[in-house]
């Protein structure tokens, strides 16, 4: 019988995390804090041990640093929660699955990525990792799921209604996160939940991951100049001029670079990696990444921004709307093993999010805010599209999609592109 708490509200990584523990001797679940991974282990497990606990002067952590082996005994699926607490408990699960050569044995959860030092075995074969982010709207709630994102690619898009959404309930999703606690808060209650977890970031939790010291100022700073440019191409010279702008004192790109390493360890920052339709193609495409926040209510909170703050500067929003949506499309794809991308190429045509299925088809999908921009948004797509099938080396899209906030209904328009509410999605 599961540890499942009472009021868990199901999660699209269950079924995944299912099959990993049938297939694997341990799962290593991973993500940000907050965002549910104890929780959704504890629907799995059949025994935990709390490595961070503070009972008794933080016995349980002190027990497993003097011997990690005498704390995996416990009926399976055994959970080690924070495990990265002390990471020689991952060479210590690694070796154990190795003795006995069975499936589902461990769960480990973290928010932290440790050092390498310490860590003697990659766990490749043995221990599975599976990144967990904070809820989508289906997840919580905010979408009816009357589209599905894996069926776009088998099967026509059927006429569906979306769960009806002002722009100013819109805004105030985003502002909120997917965060599980935050569910139900009162808006200005949630609201205040992406502040506090970035002032732990920047005051605890960086320091507590490797025991550096960093520079609180500078690493706010960052965080300032990488909420102003979510969703965009932005390379670390352009963060690091953005950082001397407000403050006169230089910021070396090693300490740029470094801090970078240390927000996505941390599960702060995550990148969507730049993609190409054929290598051998004579389309010219970027290598660049595009730069997002885990969750987009932490580029809200670093930004100061409120509802009618952003209701005020619709553009601003509207790339944190794009990357509420892609944070979606990613815990979305992920659950039928497709990856999401973006497109650039040298012409300055882009494409907001690419989904490339495991078998190599893809999906080109423009993300907007408002119903008035699908037609333009439509128009791009299909250029897109004509180029690619011109180019014989290139593989042009299967499907064309419009991923928009303010529409109320899903449909295929007449050529062939798809309209798609994102609070009708699930996937």
């Amino acid at each position: 019988m599961s540890l499942s708490r009472e009021g868990y509200k199901k999660r699209i990584l269950d079924e995944q995390l299912e099959k990993y523990l049938l297939a694997f001797g341990a799962v290593c679940l991973e993500g940000p804090k907050w965002c549910g991974k104890t929780w959704t282990a504890l629907n799995h497990a059949n025994s935990v041990y709390y490595v961070a606990s503070p009972e008794n002067n933080f016995q349980n952590r002190l027990f497993a640093q003097l011997s990690p082996d005498l704390v995996l005994p416990g009926e399976t699926p055994r959970l080690l929660d924070e495990w990265q607490e002390v990471p020689a408990l991952w060479d210590a699960v690694r070796f154990e699955v190795d003795q006995t050569q069975n499936r589902g044995q461990f769960l480990l959860t973290g928010s932290a990525t440790p050092n390498q030092k310490g860590i003697l075995h990659s766990g490749t074969g043995r221990i599975a990792r599976l990144l967990m982010r904070p809820m989508s709207l289906f997840e919580s709630g905010e979408s009816n799921g009357s589209i599905s994102l894996e069926s776009l690619f088998t099967s026509p898009l059927k006429p569906s209604q979306a769960k009806k959404t002002t722009l100013p309930e819109l805004i105030t999703l985003t502002i909120r996160g997917g965060w599980p606690g935050s569910i139900g808060l009162h808006d200005a209650a949630a609201a205040g939940v992406p502040k506090v977890y970035l002032k732990n970031v920047i005051e605890e939790d960086l320091r507590r991951m490797d025991g550096k010291s960093r520079d609180t100022q500078k690493i706010t700073l960052l965080l300032r100049s990488l909420a102003r440019n979510e969703s965009t191409v932005v390379s670390n010279r352009t963060l690091q001029r953005d950082m001397i702008e407000k403050e006169d004192e230089p910021i070396s790109a090693e300490s740029i670079a470094e801090y970078l390493n240390a927000l996505t360890r941390l599960f702060i920052i995550e990148d969507q990696r730049a993609y190409n339709p054929n290598l051998r193609s004579s389309i010219r495409v970027g290598k660049s990444v595009k730069r997002h926040f885990i969750d987009p209510s932490l580029a809200a909170a670093a930004l100061g921004a409120n509802t009618e703050r952003l209701l005020n500067d619709l553009n601003t929003y509207g790339l944190l709307f794009e990357a509420m949506c892609v944070r979606d499309l990613k815990i979305y794809s992920e659950s039928f093993g497709a990856q999401v991308f973006h497109y650039r190429d040298d012409s300055g045509r882009e494409i907001d999010a690419v989904i490339e299925l495991p078998d190599g088809s893809w999906g080109a999908f423009e993300i907007k805010l408002g119903a008035n921009q699908i037609d333009d948004a439509a128009r791009d797509l299909l250029a897109i599209q004509k180029l690619m099938e011109e180019d014989p080396k290139a593989k042009a899209p299967a499907v064309l999609g419009v991923i928009c906030g303010l529409s109320h209904f899903g449909y295929t328009r007449e050529d062939g592109v798809m309209v798609i509410p994102i609070t009708a999605l699930k996937p």
